[in-house]
């Protein structure tokens, strides 16, 4: 299923900021600069490190993201410390699994949210390189 990436970053919307603790009551975005979201304003990048994943296995999703987002994002410095994350304010990290599974339900990627698992307690650690996925059109 040859989904555009608008069309996949819109899926993704509708999932993770119906549930987002940074909406409003009324259901818009809280954040003071919604254009700082690190989920949306890498969303390209968010995507191919989740394609690039080929098993369900949560620190995997982590290490994709961690290497191929957050190794870009100006909110990480240069040791891989990040403030944003290290509070639970940034979107991508709080929300992860959730966004792979929103992205791999709408590129028709089987995905099983019921077998990730987390080894060794923290979500961190190496994954995939990032490749160009057939399943994402540019």
């Amino acid at each position: 299923m040859g989904r555009s990436l608008v069309q996949i970053e819109s899926i993704v919307r509708k999932k993770i900021c119906t549930v987002c603790t940074s909406r409003t009551a009324q259901g818009d975005c809280g954040l003071e600069n919604p254009s700082t979201c690190a989920l949306f304003r890498f969303f390209p990048q968010v995507a191919l490190a989740i394609e690039s994943v080929d098993k369900d296995d949560a620190q995997r999703y982590v290490g994709a993201i961690r290497r191929n987002v957050c190794s870009v994002c100006p909110s990480q410095d240069s040791e891989g410390w990040c403030e944003t994350r290290r509070q639970v304010q940034c979107a991508l990290d709080a929300y992860l699994l959730l966004v792979a599974d929103a992205v791999q339900e709408a590129t028709g990627k089987a995905f099983d949210p019921k077998k990730l698992r987390s080894r060794g307690g923290a979500l961190s650690g190496p994954g995939p390189r990032t490749r160009l996925s057939p399943q994402i059109q540019w």
